[in-house]
This record gives structure tokens, C-alpha cells and sequence, in this order.
């Protein structure tokens, strides 16, 4: 099985097979160590409920943790620490954006500090392997951001049962992004530059072309690199040659920052547009002015459920809360909302009670659908120099 593994991630150019793998082993061997009861225990009506916080503090993308984490601290303070008659218990780890670490902190919450519920992750890549450890031990999962079909789905395409999600997944989020390139940018060719080892970028740049050339248009290049490169010069320069009319960039705001300052450089002044994981106070707005991301809210939107939320975020960090916080929030909110209505510890009782949720959140009207997902609406906005972002649409399912 591992060298099944290690011949299909050499032919993907990846590892996520090997680190799956890795996480499967270890919830194997957690298992063994505490019992196939796993989070079972625990009775109705009272008790306390541990629940874990995972996300990247620090690393390559540490402002995604810090509203993560204080999107859901947020919750957790304004429920009083209580969900019903269940007294709340919060703990944080870091897994800095890596998928070992996550595994890692997710094992040690489950097997040494009785955790029964996590938060997080933030990106698909660490939320996959977490998920398989958290579902193979009963152990409930909800992460606001990890929009890969692969964190509530297995291979084979069935739901893990204690694993859900509060944000559209890649499928819904390519398809925004083709929608408004031909319909509203009114395009016809684009060129795609992604990350080719990560499960997010790989995601929605799939779903980008075949929603896009499905749509009448045509996508000329798909082009990687890699995590680590800086230098996209002899890609851009490819690009250039092709005379797209836009760029597809699902990548991260670090990331996205450096490829954009150095496609202007090669003479591509044509729009560009990304997903979700622009939105942070780290974006070079000065060079991302003027473009456009796919997202799950929109701070100005006048429901009392978002304006509510942004006046009691502001109030506690002293910032405007981005996608990601409000995602955690509403994340958290849905996880709290289930145990209320389990009124219960069990986190069997309280996954069925998840399950039949219908609620208004600040991103939307949420239900789940047969995998876990949340049935709502997209928003598009615009990145503007002065820090800020402009909504232009709302894009429905």
C-alpha cells in the first residue's frame, strides 16, 4: 500500500497519498490505544465537552489562524461557555499549516486531553488527514475553510460521518469563478497558475477550467509550481505569450501577492481572480487593486446576523473580521448548536443533531446536505488599494 502510494504521489508531483496514508495508520493505532468506544461516552443533560481548536498560528499563513481562533473564541465567550446545560471547554493548537502537525495535535487532543470536538483546520491539506484521525475515534470535526470534497468524503466517495464543514466546497467555489469570468468579466481565454501540492489549489483550478470551458471558453495554460518557489518569471513569460484575457489564481494571499506583482512586470495588466484564501489583511492591496475572489461573506452586507457580528468582532480584536473568522464563528456556532440540541455529550447524539440543523448563520441560511456540506450562496467581491473590499455579486448554488 505505501509503495502504491509513493508511485502515485511521484506521479502527481505531491505527497498527499503518503500523508493520508500516515494519518489512517495513526488512527489505526489510536484505535488500539483508546478503544473503539473512541468519544462515545458521556451522558445527557449536563457534563463538560472539550473542544479543540486546530489552525496555523504561526507559519506561512498564521493571519488565517489568528481569525480562526478568534472567530471561535468569540463564540464560545458569547455562549457563555455553556451549549444548553454542557459546559464548554476550549483549547488551541497550532499546526503551523502542516499536515504531519496537524495529525500530531489532533492525536495528542483526542488520546491525552479528552477532546470530543475540534475546530479547524484552515486549509484542506491539514483538514484531510485530521478528519481521518477525528472520524475513525467518534470524534466530531467542523472546519470553517477546508473546501476540498476530500475532507467529509473518503476515496470512495462516502461521508465520514463526524466530519463537516461551514464554507461551499471547490466544486461551487471553480464554478463562481467561471460564472463571473464569462459572465461578468465577459471573457474568453484565461491562463491558471496553481500550487501542484496543494489539495485547495488543485481543487479549485480543476473545477475553474472545466466550469470555464464548459461555459464556452478556453483556458490556455495550466500551469504549477511548487510550495516553496518565489520566482514565477519563466512561467509568467510562457503566459504572456498566450495573451490570455485573465488569470485564475486559487492560491493564498502570500502567494498570490508575489505571482500578481510579477505577472504586471511581464506586461499582464488583464484582471485576475482567486478564491477565499485572498482574503487576508496581508494581501499586497496596492497590487491586487482592481481585481476579484470568491468568498463566503461580505462585511458591509446589512443583515442584522453579519453587523451583529462585525460590531462584537471589532469591539473584542479591534479589526474587521475577514471570511476566515467569520467562518469559524459560524463553524463553532453550528457545533454548539448541535450539543444544545443533543443536550448531550455523546458525540453520536449530537452528530445526528448537526445533521437536522437549519440555521441562520452570519454566511448565509445553513443547511447540510448528504456529505456534509453546507447548501448556501458565494459572494464576489473586489479588492480595493485602500485595504478594503467592495462587494460586486452574490452567486447562488
Amino acid at each position: 500500500m505505501a509503495q502504491a502510494c509513493q508511485a502515485r504521489d511521484k506521479s502527481r508531483g505531491g505527497t498527499g497519498c503518503m500523508k493520508r496514508l500516515m494519518a489512517l495508520i495513526l488512527a489505526v493505532l489510536m484505535l488500539v490505544a483508546v478503544g473503539c468506544g473512541g468519544a462515545k461516552s458521556g451522558g445527557s443533560g449536563s457534563g463538560t465537552i472539550k473542544i479543540g481548536v486546530i489552525a496555523p498560528m504561526t507559519g506561512d499563513v498564521k493571519t488565517f489562524g489568528e481569525s480562526t481562533k478568534n472567530g471561535a473564541s468569540l463564540a464560545v465567550e458569547q455562549a457563555k461557555n455553556m451549549a444548553g446545560n454542557i459546559k464548554l471547554e476550549l483549547v488551541v493548537g497550532d499546526d503551523r499549516n502542516d499536515p504531519t502537525e496537524g495529525v500530531n495535535i489532533a492525536t495528542k487532543f483526542i488520546t491525552q486531553d479528552g477532546v470530543k470536538a475540534i475546530v479547524g483546520s484552515v486549509s484542506s491539506k491539514v483538514s484531510i488527514p485530521i478528519s481521518e484521525v477525528a472520524n475513525a475515534n467518534k470524534v466530531l470535526m467542523i472546519t470553517g475553510t477546508s473546501t476540498n470534497t476530500k475532507v467529509t468524503v473518503d476515496d470512495k466517495g462516502n461521508v465520514k460521518p463526524f466530519i463537516f464543514r461551514a464554507c461551499f466546497i471547490d466544486p461551487f467555489q471553480g464554478l463562481v469563478g467561471a460564472k463571473f469570468a464569462l459572465n461578468n468579466l465577459k471573457v474568453k481565454s484565461a491562463a491558471v497558475l496553481y500550487d501542484k501540492g496543494n489539495d485547495y489549489t488543485v481543487g479549485l483550478a480543476e473545477q475553474f477550467k472545466l466550469n470555464f470551458e464548459k461555459g464556452g471558453g478556453k483556458v490556455l495554460a495550466m500551469e504549477t509550481y511548487g510550495k516553496d518557489d518565489s520566482d514565477f518569471s519563466a512561467v509568467l513569460t510562457k503566459v504572456a505569450g498566450l495573451k490570455p484575457e485573465m488569470l485564475y489564481l486559487p492560491d493564498y494571499y502570500n502567494k498570490i501577492s508575489l505571482i500578481a506583482k510579477q505577472a504586471k512586470s511581464k506586461g499582464l495588466n488583464i484582471p485576475m481572480m482567486g478564491g477565499d484564501g485572498w482574503d487576508s489583511g496581508d494581501l499586497d492591496y496596492a497590487t491586487m487593486a482592481g481585481n476579484y475572489f470568491s468568498n463566503h461573506y461580505a462585511s458591509d452586507d446589512p443583515a442584522p446576523s453579519v453587523q451583529n457580528f462585525v460590531k462584537a468582532y471589532q469591539a473584542k480584536y479591534g479589526a474587521k473580521p475577514d471570511a476566515l473568522a467569520a467562518l469559524a464563528y459560524d463553524a463553532t456556532n453550528l457545533l454548539l448548536e448541535g450539543i444544545k440540541k443533543a443536550n448531550s455529550t455523546d458525540t453520536e447524539a449530537i452528530r445526528k443533531a448537526m445533521e437536522g440543523l437549519n440555521v441562520q448563520e452570519v454566511s448565509g441560511k445553513i443547511t447540510f446536505d448528504k456529505s456534509h456540506n453546507p447548501v448556501k450562496p458565494a459572494v464576489v467581491l473586489k479588492v480595493k488599494a485602500d485595504k478594503t473590499y467592495e462587494f460586486v455579486t452574490t452567486i447562488n448554488p
